[in-house]
């Protein structure tokens, strides 16, 4: 047995659900077992990695239990990425052997890893962040981080026997596994799987299915936002949604509060399990934008602004990488994001360390121009990075797309900063882009964008 199996529930009660089937607690174990075995004849065994290439699935969820039974190591693959990408990190992770969706073929003609398995730590996840800046990491989640992290979901969401959960992001995602799809059947509820996102099946679930929570991005909340069905769509049964990933436009969140429906907040990261700070379904509406408070058995700090974490769902490290400046001697963890407090210990995310701008000795924050961009009905997508300036160090430069077949008004956009920045906060350059570059899981890669427009300013 395992430590993360033994909070699988036993018995006839709906566990998961896609498309017409539904599979009980007792078929997913069976479903689990069958992969056990299967992997067991494929070599795997204790300390060996195994990495899956897919849509979301039961054999997928099934894939992870039986490698936490072998006690080998699970390894979600971003179907996102290029084949070299997933061919580098199949080569890092070490795989053994792996499985791939009929519609994937990038891992075609790779030859297993012949490097013998890794012993030392009880490991079940390695999972490898989106490299937004630079080289993919992996991240060693271990079965007792794991459990962790399934309680501090538990306590945060108020999950039981009673919830039902509208799975939508992928799996190959901490997020998408571990905020919401876990915690839930662990709690005993029963989650629906989506194999992607797709608006209209999200409408068609919420209307037959009646889910009582779904976990968003701030790409998914605006594609349903804007979608024809929104409108008129029946929402009632949600209890509430979830997000996290990125910071969530304020107006993204009042979309949904208008509605009647309060989102709730996780921040976190791939090293973090992810639950670190959580806002409560029941602290939602009245601290709109707050990422909340530290979850369960979860300690935070901020040392010159940056969020510092130490916790049980923590990972132990990444993998090939033992001396990583991110994970400190004494346990915590420097996640490079910066935020602040306040007096009733409510956190709110407010950049990253490296993104910030100092421009004539002022520090200049890219989410703020951006917040107040995105509140903008013409603007889709806002990014802000800083330029080489000859009299002030930095620039701060905008990006913006509009929305389809809108306009941006420039001129009502520097009345916005006028009224919301101060005026050494403003941005120096304001273009209008077709896209923004951005990594597998949809993050703006600033480094990118921000060469882009150094190019376009001195070809």
């Amino acid at each position: 047995m395992s430590l993360l199996l033994e909070r699988l529930p036993h018995g006839s009660a709906p566990a998961l659900e896609i498309g017409a089937r539904v599979w009980t607690c007792d078929a997913l174990h069976r479903e689990i077992d069958g992969w056990r075995q299967r992997l067991s004849e494929r070599g795997i065994a204790r300390g060996s990695a195994f990495g899956w290439l897919g849509s979301n699935s039961v054999s997928m969820l099934a894939a992870l239990f039986a490698c936490a039974r072998l006690h080998a190591r699970f390894v979600p693959l971003n179907w996102r990425l290029s084949a070299h990408e997933l061919r580098t990190i199949a080569a890092h992770a070490g795989l053994a052997a792996w499985q791939c969706d009929a519609a994937f073929s990038a891992l075609d003609g790779v030859a297993p890893s012949a490097e013998p398995p890794h012993t030392r730590h009880d490991d079940l996840l390695l999972v490898y962040t989106s490299g937004a800046t630079g080289a993919p990491k992996g991240a060693l989640h271990t079965q007792a981080a794991m459990v962790a992290n399934i309680d501090a979901a538990i306590d945060a969401q108020g999950f039981d026997a009673t919830t039902r959960t509208l799975a939508v992001l992928p799996l190959f995602h901490v997020g998408g596994l571990c905020i919401q799809v876990l915690p839930t059947l662990a709690a005993g509820g029963t989650v629906r799987l989506q194999p992607r996102f797709d608006a209209g099946a999200w409408f068609d679930d919420v209307a037959s299915w009646r889910p009582t929570t779904c976990l968003l991005v701030p790409a998914t909340m605006r594609a349903l936002i804007e979608h024809p069905r929104w409108a008129g769509a029946g929402l009632s049964s949600l209890r509430f949604i979830n997000c996290g990933s990125q910071i969530v436009p304020r107006p993204l969140i009042e979309a949904f509060h208008a509605r009647g429906v309060p989102v709730a907040q996780v921040y976190g990261a791939t090293e973090t399990g992810p639950v670190t700070l959580v806002l409560r379904p029941e602290e939602a509406m009245a601290h709109a934008g707050s990422a909340g408070k530290p979850a369960l058995g979860v300690q935070v700090r901020l040392v010159n602004g940056e969020v510092q974490v130490r916790a049980p769902n923590l990972a132990r490290g990444y993998h090939r990488r033992p001396n990583d400046d991110a994970f400190a001697e004494d346990g915590w963890f420097r996640s490079g994001d910066l935020a602040r407090v306040d007096g009733d210990g409510y956190y709110e995310i407010i950049g990253r360390a490296r993104e910030l701008i100092i421009s004539g000795g002022e520090n200049i924050l890219p989410a703020e121009i951006e917040g107040i961009a995105l509140a903008d009905a013409a603007v889709a997508e806002a990014a802000v990075v800083g330029l080489p300036d000859a009299q002030w160090g930095e620039m701060a430069v905008l990006a913006v797309v509009p929305r389809a077949g809108r306009e941006i008004d420039l001129v009502r956009l520097q009345a916005a900063f006028d009224a919301g920045l101060a005026r050494f906060k403003h941005p120096r350059r304001t273009v209008v882009l077709d896209a923004l570059p951005k990594t597998a899981l949809g993050k703006v890669r600033k480094s990118d964008l921000a060469l882009d427009l150094q190019q376009a300013r001195d070809p």
